[in-house]
């Protein structure tokens, strides 16, 4: 199928937004949310100024590093007021780190009153971690003073560290990555109290682990990586992602870490999914009633319906029927309901954030191998055509659950700020 001139507006406008409720904690300035922070204004320093109150029970959208398309209007559409990116720490030597477009996106929104989470992302799946001291340490450093100069005091949490047990070689995850990851905190924690003290806007977390729910990855190095969060006063807890084929998976990263923090700390989620069970039926063939409607031939896998549409964007009502005639999407409708209720039971979470946009990453060389993280996305923006009034189409299972949850957070009312 050729690229429509519907398509090509589509890609435009790929990426991820979202704007959402904030929840306070008791010991916050009220429902005022991120934006509150007294006369200095968003990383102001005017003498009585207040910190922010810290978040509890939110749910943000997530861009990853992929920031097109996030607009205020996607946020609003949302319902939400926090979002979350992470950069990759070697584009900083490259360019600018207020440039930089993840940063850049994240500290327009924080000027905007928005919530912000900024994830430092440090890839060393081919190469060794630096040793703390040495000389590539201080080149790690350095990006990480770029990254502090630009976003410290203005984004509302830094989280050190996107993925470090999947972006480690394996043969490092239990030598040189739990002090690798120390020495940062450390230089962030420090950095921290020189240039903003206590009243600094942006609160530190450690992120985060993966595939908990398989106890071959509860390793002693995890168990140290949350030893390090308890010890450490200045952190206020730890990400995580679960990525998961069924809802109570996740169950299993909550109850491996919450006890092993101290009690006042919480967590994030700032990527959570059901893709592993997607994956599962992504060869799936296409629903028979699908394929008698559409003209489809019977036996077709689910990716390839998938990478056609991706090819050339289908109709809204075309890509509902494919999803919610197939049982193994359909049966799973409620399952970010189901999730962020589960986050918020246990009373500790801070912020969780879900995948917004579908991204060009998402729908290229799609075939039976590939990870069909595009099912995920809120709104289906790179397969489906937008409607008459140029509306992106919405995700037939999430979207309006994504939107509700907004109205309860932690299972205290919100009010719209």
């Amino acid at each position: 199928m050729g690229t429509s001139p519907s398509r090509r507006r589509l890609l435009g406008l790929a990426g991820g937004g979202a704007l959402l409720l904030a929840g306070c904690r008791s010991d916050g300035a009220g429902a005022g949310g991120p934006g509150g922070s007294g006369a200095g204004g968003p990383g102001g320093h005017a003498g009585h100024r207040t910190r922010p109150a810290a978040p509890e029970g939110v749910l943000g959208a997530n861009f990853n590093e992929e920031p097109r398309g996030m607009t205020a209007s996607v946020l609003d559409d949302l319902r939400t007021r926090w979002v979350r990116g992470f950069v990759a720490m070697p584009e900083l030597d490259s360019v600018e780190a207020s440039r930089q477009p993840a940063i850049r996106t994240l500290l327009s929104f924080a000027g905007s009153g928005h919530g912000t989470v900024l994830s430092l992302k440090f890839p060393h799946r081919t190469t060794p971690l630096p040793q703390p001291g040495s000389g590539a340490m201080d080149k790690e450093l350095a990006r990480v003073d770029r990254a502090l100069d630009a976003v410290l005091d203005k984004v509302d949490i830094l989280v050190i560290g996107n993925e470090p047990f999947l972006e480690t070689r394996a043969e490092d995850r239990a030598t040189l990555l739990n002090p690798f990851y120390e020495a940062v905190a450390a230089h962030v924690i420090s950095e921290r109290r020189k240039r903003c003290g206590s009243e600094c806007r942006t609160r530190l977390y450690m992120g985060a682990l993966n595939r908990l729910e398989d106890p071959a990855w509860r390793t002693p190095a995890v168990d140290a990586w949350l030893a390090h969060v308890r010890a450490t006063p200045e952190l206020d807890g730890v990400d995580i992602h679960p990525h998961v084929a069924a809802v109570e998976q996740a169950r299993a990263y909550t109850d491996h870490v919450l006890p092993r923090i101290r009690s006042e700390q919480r967590f994030l989620a700032t990527e959570f999914s059901l893709v592993h069970w997607w994956k599962r039926h992504w060869s799936d063939p296409v629903p028979a009633v699908y394929a008698d409607r559409y003209g489809v031939a019977a036996g077709t896998p689910v990716w390839q319906e998938v990478r056609d549409s991706a090819a050339d964007a289908v109709s809204q009502q075309r890509w509902r029927d494919l999803l919610m005639n197939s049982p193994w999407f359909a049966s799973r409708k409620d399952y970010l309901t189901n999730q962020v209720r589960q986050f918020r039971a246990t009373g500790r979470l801070a912020v969780a954030a879900y995948g917004t946009l579908q991204q060009p990453a998402m729908v290229r060389d799609i075939g039976p191998t590939k990870m069909p993280w595009l099912l995920n996305s809120l709104y289906a923006n790179l397969v489906v055509q937008p409607s008459a009034n140029g509306a992106m189409a919405h995700n037939p299972a999430f979207y309006d659950s994504f939107r509700a949850l907004q109205d309860v957070s932690g299972g205290v009312t919100m009010a719209w700020r």
